[in-house]
């Protein structure tokens, strides 16, 4: 079924719902997981930009919500590397914010938010507080510092540039990014790890839409939900496809000790349904349900696994929860998959080699 297909489908109220998430298996092989179609920024109010950075790779995405989004987040892993997610507790003030940076660099990547923050500034775009504007950029890191010369890793430049890239198409996918630098499959080590990326996903019910963007760096294997194989993860120690971490876990072989927050998935989930804060958490949260279908193990010690939402309230309507939530972790188990689908291995002095699927025996 191609975007088209999946557009029309969901626009006649059918929706993610009655989509499977996987083709079977042909020649022994695991077939490519069937996806949703679409992009975070099918959803009215929301653009999307890309920063790269080649030499390491590393790099920075921003989800830019100009005329401000009611906001939300929800914090499953045990090592987070976050910005401003205090202020989107329902009781606290600001009821808006005009981007959300995800950035690679680990704790130094936060550091792309003030370029983020001056893009904003410059197009008077913020929350007006007395004689200033000032933008509300929350933001989370993920670490891939393993990969290439930890010491280039996103600045305030980097931030900049983003805003400068964004755009209402369809951003690209996979080493770009946020993803540029992400792995997945390391519970046994960089060496029997693969390549990680980044992803997005949209559905539409009726007049409502809903999209996640995600990058996805974990520590776990990336598996298709609806079969159980293995799509991207721990490789074997001859580098080719292994049984899996949780497999190999279970029969007891124990992984090595992992440095916390050597990993971590984040993203976003957006709809043009109006929101409360409260709901915004909420859907936050149960956006996260879509990380534990596609994610194994996700939410380790070893992850700041981060999701926030965002509404933009255009579509005027109210958000069904029950609905948006089921929306919400369908969208972002597609954008895991379409994550490592897109993915392109590296290799160079310094690097780890990081063979694509395809690759694999």
């Amino acid at each position: 079924m191609n975007r088209r297909q999946l557009a029309s489908t969901a626009a006649l109220g059918i929706g993610a719902a009655a989509l499977p998430l996987a083709a079977s298996a042909q020649n022994g092989s695991p077939a490519r997981p069937q996806t949703l179609g679409g992009s975070i920024t099918d959803v009215p109010g929301v653009r999307v930009g890309h920063f790269t950075d080649t030499r390491r790779p590393t790099g920075c995405t921003v989800v830019l919500t100009e005329a401000g989004a009611v906001g939300g987040v929800d914090v499953r892993g045990a090592a987070p590397g976050t910005r401003e997610t205090d202020l989107l507790d329902p009781s606290n003030l600001v009821e808006r914010v005009h981007a959300v940076l995800l950035t690679g660099g680990s704790a130094f990547g936060l550091d792309a938010a003030s370029g983020v923050m001056r893009w904003l500034e410059e197009h008077k775009f913020g929350f007006s507080a007395g004689p200033a504007v000032v933008p509300i950029v929350p933001a989370a890191v993920l670490f891939d510092l393993g990969v290439g010369d930890p010491r280039i890793r996103p600045d305030a430049a980097a931030g900049y540039a983003a805003c400068a890239a964004a755009s209402a198409d369809a951003p690209a996918e996979g080493s770009t990014g946020a993803g540029a630098g992400a792995t997945v499959g390391k519970l046994f080590g960089m060496e029997r790890a693969m390549k990680g990326g980044i992803g997005t996903a949209s559905a539409r019910i009726g007049r409502v839409t809903v999209g996640a963007v995600v990058a996805v760096n974990a520590v776990g294997d990336v598996i298709d939900p609806a079969s159980g194989a293995i799509v991207a993860g721990a490789r074997a120690e001859d580098g080719r496809r292994g049984p899996g971490a949780v497999t190999a876990i279970l029969r007891g072989e124990l992984p090595p000790a992992l440095q916390a927050g050597m990993a971590t998935t984040i993203g976003v989930v957006a709809t043009d349904a109006v929101l409360t804060k409260a709901q915004a958490r909420k859907l936050a949260q149960v956006a996260h349900d879509g990380l534990a279908r596609t994610i194994e193990p996700s939410h380790t010690m070893w992850d700041g696994d981060t999701l926030f939402a965002l509404g933009t309230g255009q579509s005027g309507l109210p958000g069904n929860m029950l609905t948006l939530g089921l929306l919400a972790a369908r969208v972002m188990a597609s954008a895991v998959l379409r994550a490592v689908l897109a993915a392109k291995g590296i290799a160079g002095p310094g690097l780890p080699s990081v063979p694509a699927t395809s690759e694999l025996g």
